[in-house]
């Protein structure tokens, strides 16, 4: 049996981009009994889930859940809408996007990456990995394809290894402007419930997301929201798909059940969630990310460090990249911070790792829970021996100061 008494005094900082901290509220409502997934109570958790995920997505359509992963639901809207050979739009803004191409070729499908070409002479990384998509280039390549033969245009709205979000409004009227049919898939994986993203307003045939970020849950619960194009589309696309088609799930969804075992048990815990965010509000869940994104970035400018994300347009309110000296280490520094202050950081992925580290702020963190990791960050990296210009938990602390607004609420007498 491996060891898993490894816990230090305290409660340990999980400040990774997702999983994040899951509230204790939803720890409880994993805990209730299970019941009988075909009996009459199941129906009425099933129509309160997707009630409530469709006013999450902004969507007056169709949310399909499974249980499974965000890779899942990546899968689940592919093969859904496209056929073996199809040709397809996919924009590069990071690793998560470059594993979606990755996942396309190996189902049969033809994807091509647009992104913006060179390296960043600061840091010396992928312009592309720095900046969000450029509708521009996706409207010229798809009036590039006269004959059409792009089916489908894949991007992600908030790029989990690089802390930058992209414009997907934009992305839509580009298409729009091309007079082009392709549909328009987006990831919102680390998005949804923590920076804005409507599903339908933003003319998205389909959204992928999961449970593990925004909505506070564990992994292991993933949504494809659709529209009628896409459902359209569905009726026709040849690729492979069983456990994953939409037909039979949206048809049985409309009794409340799923011709699946769904997860209970992270149901019962998605119903608080969601209710936690409605509690909020949505519009009061954005703002706080944004103004704890912005005191990150905050302390991150006044250590001295660059962020991943290079343009302020495109900061993701859900994490930001914090970017180590040449020469240094990210993951070590990571590690030391781990060991000796009980504090998870994001290592970086793909063409980033070793050059920088995630800082996730995401889900139920608040002023004390960001100060705590900034805390941890800045002692790891005196004690790596990383020049720092400043404090960067001064420098956030006058920030949120600045911006702080009461969040007690009492019983009105």
């Amino acid at each position: 049996m491996p060891n898993l008494n490894f816990h230090p005094a305290g409660r340990h900082s999980l400040s990774i981009p997702g999983p994040s901290p899951v509230p204790d509220r939803l720890l409880r409502a994993m805990s209730y009994p299970t019941i009988d997934h075909r009996g009459p109570e199941f129906g009425v958790l099933g129509h309160q889930v997707l009630a409530g995920l469709q006013r999450i997505f902004q969507t007056r359509h169709p949310v399909v859940v499974y249980p499974a992963s965000g890779t899942g639901a990546w899968e689940a809207a592919l093969v859904n809408t496209l056929s073996p050979g199809d040709s397809v739009l996919m924009y590069e803004t990071g690793h998560f996007a470059s594993l979606w191409k990755k996942m396309a070729e190996r189902l049969g499908l033809r994807p091509e990456f647009v992104a913006l070409p060179g390296t960043c002479a600061e840091t010396g990384l992928p312009l592309s990995w720095r900046h969000g998509v450029q509708a521009d280039l996706i409207g010229q390549r798809l009036r590039d394809d006269r004959e059409h033969q792009i089916k489908a245009v894949c991007v992600v709205h908030n790029e989990t290894s690089t802390g930058v979000t992209s414009d997907i409004a934009a992305v839509r009227r580009a298409i729009d402007a091309a007079g082009h049919p392709a549909l328009l898939l987006v990831d919102t994986i680390s998005g949804l419930a923590s920076a804005d993203y409507r599903h339908d307003a933003w003319g998205v045939d389909v959204t992928v997301s999961g449970s593990q970020k925004g909505l506070m849950l564990p992994p292991g619960i993933s949504f494809n929201a659709l529209s009628p194009k896409a459902i359209a589309a569905s009726h026709t696309a040849r690729l492979p798909k069983a456990f994953w088609a939409w037909d039979e799930i949206v048809e049985i969804n409309k009794t409340g059940y799923w011709p699946y075992t769904p997860n209970t048990n992270l149901l019962y815990a998605l119903v608080e969630a969601i209710d936690m965010i409605e509690n909020e509000g949505l519009p009061q869940v954005f703002a706080r990310h944004q103004r704890l994104a912005e005191a990150c970035r905050a302390a991150v400018a006044a250590w001295g460090l660059p962020v991943q994300s290079a343009d302020a347009a495109t900061h993701s309110p859900v994490l930001t990249g914090v970017v180590t000296p040449v020469g240094v280490d990210a993951d070590a520094v990571r590690r030391l911070i781990y060991e000796h202050y009980n504090l998870s950081l994001g290592t970086g992925l793909g063409q980033l790792k070793g050059r920088m580290f995630r800082i996730g702020h995401l889900g139920e963190c608040n002023d004390l829970s960001l100060l705590a990791t900034l805390g941890g960050c800045e002692m790891g990296l005196r004690q790596a021996g990383v020049a720092l210009r400043g404090s960067g938990v001064a420098a956030a602390m006058d920030s949120l100061r600045a911006t702080a607004v009461p969040v007690a609420r009492h019983p009105v007498s």
